[in-house]
């Protein structure tokens, strides 16, 4: 199996962060493999072990962002690729997507893996805007994954790019990738996902999209052969400037306007009087500065 995992470097959210000019300092922060892109990672290489194949990681960052590959390589993974954001104007998910894409769609997976969000900035859009681009169906916040033969039913199945699926036995579509063998569905992965009504299974025919939820699998530390073999592994660096893209399709469409600090939070206060004494005033602020009514 071809495995192609997205990956992200982010700063420790466990760390202090402090702002400056309305940008968080980088000289203090501590940097890791964001957490839900380690348990994609780590399912990729359970899948590698199950299936055989390889493994690539690719990552969108500056320079820094190497340092978090070779640690992906150092946990096994065989490639890695790191697509420069000095081309990219700020961090626009759109423009990330727009240009992941192009380096997913070179590399041709039959699996495409990632996490649910990004710890950093609460976003977890880009992974499915690739699907989307890319005809990918899949499953988000996957809690177990097997990959197996076409054939069978589950409770629910997707396609086409799309979440989710009618219930019942028919047949599974094929994966709208451009790369997808023709013939029909060869191998599907069947899914347990996390919703807000419990515990969903879906069916996506291969190649598709999973993101990973918290408690997927335990991530591996690296090893230290793994370590000493991760500087041998390839890794290869590439510019937006060499996907063939427009600057229309690299334009951003999302702008910061501010990034501010959680408010300090105030000293309580003490009501006083009778307990009628108390709730009234008690009501009292809360639509007066609280606002909630």
């Amino acid at each position: 199996m071809q495995l192609v995992v997205l990956m992200k470097q982010t700063f420790d959210t466990e760390e202090k962060i402090e702002l400056v000019n309305g940008t968080a300092d980088e000289q203090n922060v501590k940097f890791i493999i964001n957490p839900y892109d380690e348990y994609a990672l780590e399912e990729a290489l359970r899948l590698r072990e199950a299936h055989g194949g390889k493994v690539i990681v690719v990552s969108c960052g500056s320079e820094r962002s190497i340092e978090a590959l070779r640690t992906a390589l150092a946990m096994g993974a065989d490639e890695a690729v790191l697509l420069s954001a000095d081309g990219l104007q700020g961090d626009d998910g759109y423009a990330v997507a727009a240009a992941l894409a192009k380096v997913v769609e070179q590399l041709k997976p039959d699996l495409l893996l990632a996490g649910l969000f990004a710890v950093d900035r609460g976003a977890g859009s880009v992974a499915l805007q690739i699907a989307e681009r890319l005809g990918l169906p899949q499953a988000a916040a996957a809690l177990k994954v097997e990959v197996r033969d076409a054939g069978g039913s589950v409770a629910a199945r997707a396609s086409g790019g799309a979440t989710g699926g009618s219930a019942g036995n028919g047949n599974v579509h094929s994966s709208g990738a451009s790369w997808a063998n023709g013939g029909g569905v060869k191998q599907v992965a069947v899914v347990e996902r996390d919703t807000e009504w419990g515990v969903e299974t879906v069916e996506v025919p291969l190649p598709a999209l999973i993101t990973a939820q918290q408690g997927l699998n335990e991530p591996r530390y690296p090893s230290l052969p793994g370590i000493m073999k991760a500087k041998k592994k390839p890794l290869k660096q590439i510019s937006a400037s060499e996907l063939g893209l427009t600057a229309a399709e690299l334009s951003p469409r999302t702008e910061r306007v501010a990034l501010l600090a959680p408010p300090v939070r105030a000293a309580g206060r003490k009501l006083g009087g009778t307990p009628q004494e108390q709730a009234a005033q008690l009501a009292d602020l809360l639509q007066r500065e609280a606002k909630l009514f």
